[in-house]
């Protein structure tokens, strides 16, 4: 078994208490988005590690790491949550592969589209949060490039950003003194909110999770994020049986997750996040069947099943229906946040194309960048993929999914 990672945050300093210093998310003025990187990109050359990193072990080695978004809001947490049971619906953003190694241009096309939804006439139409689904910079997770490919983009963003990590965020080459997730643990789970040596003179604190797995809980969805690792191919969350070098944290972590739901009748939407997709059809990456075995088996033995599924690594946009003991769970891939090239698919599919009798290619775009637009009421999940050529004036959605939260069934 492999040793932990200490955590930046204290032994015995519980994630509920409060904190000393307050949130700050975007910039007081909007500012033009940047031609070039203050940092270039000098590390593609180097030849990434073909060995799993260690998972650093959560806040006082909780089995189920939880953050709620009320936290996120310091101080203003409880009347934005009180705000949001009043609308009735909760709204957020979520997508993977935001960071580029080439220049500024396509990560601030999606960022600034993401910000225009902050532009509503209904005020329960604006977002709460976004949910990056890992690889947030490139290539070697190192906090140098924090600031081109992070905290510039989304110097705009007036909401907090949760993150799970992507295997880029992992993994480390061979001379590089810093350990596995050194940055992402500095910037996304610090003890309390506060300035980034990282962020330079931009002023978004750092966020407080609570590792690099957890619940995230807000009103009307509870999403459950997984680490799944360091290799460009599989993802990988266990030891599969011994047959590696990582532990069963991460299966214990979402066994406990779901069995809390499951004993608290909860009824709100359940969304499992992860960065590498379990399947995809891509030319560039594969899909981990043994990570998806793993998810399966920990929803077996809960007896809960997510509504939704949602990943990255591959670089464009992908809806899949799987069907579950007759439960229709989409499965989106969303790797399109401004990473560039956006990858091809292997083929030209008419959609809906069936793969087999579980699982049917439902929609796909591998030509635009773009993000996801969640919305969650007492009653169902709405997922909507913008693509950023679309303008931030444009607010109708290119694809669509709705799922009935009682029924598990898609309409």
């Amino acid at each position: 078994m492999v040793k932990p990672i200490p955590s930046r945050r204290p032994k015995g300093t519980a994630i509920s208490k409060p904190n000393t210093d307050e949130p700050v998310f975007a910039q007081p003025q909007p500012s033009p988005d940047p031609t070039s990187f203050k940092n270039p990109v000098t590390d593609q050359n180097y030849t990434e590690i073909a060995n799993l990193e260690p998972v650093p072990q959560p806040v006082d080695g909780a089995v189920e790491p939880i953050l709620t978004l009320a936290q996120t809001y310091g101080s203003a947490g409880e009347a934005k949550v009180v705000a949001i049971q009043q609308a009735e619906q909760i709204v957020f953003h979520s997508v993977g592969d935001t960071g580029s190694v080439i220049g500024p241009d396509t990560q601030s096309l999606v960022a600034d589209k993401m910000v225009s939804d902050f532009n509503e006439e209904n005020s329960a139409d604006v977002p709460s949060f976004f949910f990056h689904l890992g690889d947030v910079v490139y290539y070697f997770g190192e906090a140098q490039y924090y600031y081109d490919q992070f905290y510039e983009p989304f110097r705009n963003y007036p909401a907090p950003i949760v993150a799970i990590p992507g295997n880029h965020d992992g993994v480390v080459y061979a001379t590089d003194p810093a350990p596995t997730l050194d940055a992402f643990l500095q910037n996304f789970c610090a003890v309390n909110p506060a300035p980034s040596p990282d962020a330079g003179a931009l002023v978004r604190t750092t966020m407080i999770q609570p590792g690099v797995y957890f619940t995230f809980d807000a009103p009307f969805v509870r999403i459950l994020g997984l680490y799944s690792n360091v290799l460009e191919d599989p993802g990988v969350i266990s030891s599969q049986g011994g047959t590696n070098s990582l532990d069963d944290r991460q299966i214990n972590f979402l066994t406990t997750a779901l069995n809390r739901i499951k004993s608290e009748n909860y009824a709100g939407a359940v969304i499992i996040v992860v960065h590498h997709p379990p399947f995809t059809a891509d030319s560039t990456h594969g899909g981990s069947p043994q990570m998806l075995a793993d998810i399966d088996g920990a929803c077996t033995a809960a007896g809960v099943w997510p509504h939704a599924l949602l990943s990255g690594h591959a670089h464009n946009y992908q809806r899949y229906t799987r069907t579950v003991q007759s439960m229709q769970i989409p499965f989106l891939i969303a790797g399109c946040g401004g990473h560039s090239p956006l990858a091809s698919m292997r083929g030209t599919y008419r959609t809906p194309y069936k793969i087999d009798d579980t699982l049917t290619l439902e929609s796909y775009d591998d030509t635009d960048y773009g993000y996801l637009r969640i919305v969650v009421n007492a009653l169902t999940l709405t997922i909507e993929f913008h693509p950023e050529s679309d303008g931030g004036v444009t607010k109708t959605p290119d694809d669509t999914v709705t799922v009935n939260l009682q029924t598990h069934t898609i309409s």
